[in-house]
């Protein structure tokens, strides 16, 4: 966990080195989760102060906050596609750090909104930092080999997504320490983005062209160097590649940094690993060992278009991940049209909400690493039947939800609480198997890849919007028919087959 194992088939780690920041594998794996965590710092910033601060401020109504939510997803969907194709023509880092800087500008704006017609705009384009999950994903799926990039998306994935549960935090706490200083809520919220989002976004796309890198080969034009003429054909056997070189046993290298250790090690099929360190099975054969990023073309967007793999993973993604996205831009609003008194208001709404978010820190890694764990044993089928699982459990634990609050006029809220902390593990739980899962899918077009199955998350997240908005009462039923959807649908993907390893 701290100096990473080199398959030097192909230069990717084999472990995922954390508490590490002197190589290029934990530097951009850090980088990758934080620059998805800040987008959240402006994306999601709305939606705590929405029900009751920005709502009274803009004179808005019910329908114009549920508009509004929808907007912001509507720009994800198309950026996360475009962004894709630009991860496999130019590299993530790249795309990551531009993402940060064009998202800063409307961040800047949010304080000149004044009508329901400025908020839609600016929540727009503001909605392109949804786009950095795809970044984040892909640019450890090129530096993480199949034996952990499941581990590795999730980890990243996971603590990215956690940023919208901290911002729930923040800007409420911000908000409110603004009002104890003298300011009017009309003035606030507005500083509120001005102090949060910007220079942090701008600060973190700096250090991702500073500190990052484009592919374990170095520039992202010499990712073609990295992929060795011939893959390992026993449990024993390593192919050397470039500047890498292999004794018997465990050989230390010097990597192109100064003072920087790198272990490259023959793996075998004997050992059991049970830590990040997942080495013991490289030694399985996947079309994952010489994959690398093409530029598209029509033919191959027509290949992964009409594959069933692409759906695969795209349409469980839009169920589990697109309902935590709709279930984060209202559950804020539903838990303060439920219990809304002189002792729940917004700040309690809100913190209560954002514990969704914060979940991810823990149960999307967690589906990662499960995926991983299986595919050892049961291969790719393996990880396939586990997010089709947890998304049909997740469907059914939204469906009681749904039907307990509409079959109660007075619901309880530690037993609301009990059963969305439920429904948050099997959720996150399947969104992080689904990363898992996406590597083995398309493999040489793995940044389009990605975007397609992030955008169809955030199509997911438009469509579940739809029904809250369209539902709004009884407050429950939006929830059941999200259940009803989420079930069907995951049951239809068991007919898709996929391959072995």
């Amino acid at each position: 966990m701290r100096y990473p194992v080199i398959n030097p088939s192909n230069r990717k780690c084999s472990t995922i080195p954390i508490f590490s920041l002197n190589n290029q594998y934990s530097r951009n794996f850090h980088l990758s989760w934080l620059g998805f965590f800040v987008a959240f710092l402006s994306w999601f910033a709305f939606a705590p102060l929405i029900p009751d601060a920005i709502k009274t401020d803009l004179n808005l109504t019910s329908e114009e906050v549920g508009n509004s939510n929808i907007v912001s997803l509507c720009a994800t969907l198309v950026v996360r596609l475009i962004s894709g194709l630009l991860v496999d023509r130019y590299g993530p880092r790249k795309v990551m750090a531009g993402l940060l800087i064009i998202g800063a500008i409307p961040s800047g704006l949010a304080g000149t909104i004044s009508t329901a017609q400025g908020l839609y705009i600016v929540r727009f384009f503001i909605g392109i930092l949804g786009a950095t999950f795809v970044s984040c994903q892909a640019w450890n799926t090129a530096f993480f080999d199949k034996n952990v990039v499941g581990t590795a998306n999730a980890l990243g994935g996971g603590w990215g997504d956690t940023g919208g549960g901290f911002t729930f935090i923040i800007m409420i706490a911000l908000f409110n320490q603004l009002l104890a200083d003298g300011m009017s809520p009309h003035v606030a919220w507005r500083v509120a983005f001005a102090i949060v989002p910007v220079p942090i976004l701008l600060s973190v796309a700096a250090a991702t062209l500073m500190f990052g890198t484009d592919h374990p080969a170095g520039k992202w034009s010499d990712r073609y160097k990295a992929v060795a003429t011939t893959l390992p054909t026993s449990d024993d056997q390593t192919s050397n590649s470039e500047n890498i070189k292999t004794k018997s046993g465990d050989d230390i290298e010097t990597g192109d940094e100064k003072n920087i250790k790198i272990t490259v090690t023959a793996v075998t099929a004997t050992s059991q690993c049970l830590s990040f360190s997942f080495v013991d099975f490289a030694y399985l054969v996947s079309e994952l060992d010489a994959a690398v990023n093409n530029p598209l073309s029509l033919n191959t967007a027509y290949e992964i278009v009409i594959n069933p793999l692409t759906w695969l993973p795209s349409l469980a993604y839009m169920t589990t991940f697109g309902y935590e996205l709709a279930i984060q831009v209202n559950l804020a609003t539903v838990l303060y049209t439920l219990f809304k008194s002189p002792t729940f208001g917004q700040t309690k709404a809100g913190y209560i909400a954002g514990i969704y978010g914060l979940l991810n820190v823990f149960f999307r890694p967690l589906g990662g690493y499960f995926g991983d764990l299986i595919y050892v044993k049961f291969g790719v089928p393996g990880k396939k039947y586990l997010t089709i699982a947890c998304g049909v459990a997740q469907g059914l634990l939204s469906l009681g939800l749904g039907f307990y609050i509409e079959n109660h006029s007075h619901p309880s809220l530690e037993v609301i609480i009990v059963i969305f902390v439920i429904v948050a593990m099997f959720n996150e739980v399947a969104n992080g198997a689904n990363f898992s899962l996406v590597p083995h899918c398309n493999p040489n077009s793995n940044g389009f890849m990605t975007g397609i199955v992030g955008a169809m998350g955030n199509l997911g997240g438009i469509f579940f919007a739809i029904i809250f908005r369209f539902q709004p009462y009884p407050l429950g039923r939006a929830f059941w028919i999200a259940g009803v959807i989420t079930v069907g649908v995951n049951l239809l993907l068991c007919i898709i087959r996929v391959p072995r390893f």
